[in-house]
């Protein structure tokens, strides 16, 4: 069954998503910096994760204010 939502609620979606991925990237992050050196390859992986949910973000940051996080050329 399809689901049919209006512009304001796909936009509380897309935010709720956002704040999802700045959570996961901010422990990713916390991760990182807490194996250090101690576990250089669970430290390589926490990096990856912490990654790819900032990459999340910016595209979500797009999706919701469009060109204002293009860096200048």
């Amino acid at each position: 069954m399809t689901e049919v939502v209006d512009s304001d609620e796909l936009l509380r979606r897309i935010q709720r998503a956002r704040a999802c991925a700045e959570e996961e990237e901010r422990r990713w992050r916390a991760r990182r910096d807490s194996l250090g050196a101690g576990d250089p390859e669970q430290a390589r992986e926490a990096a990856g994760r912490a990654l790819a949910y900032e990459a999340v973000l910016r595209v979500l940051d797009e999706i919701v204010t469009p060109g204002k996080h293009t860096a200048p050329a």
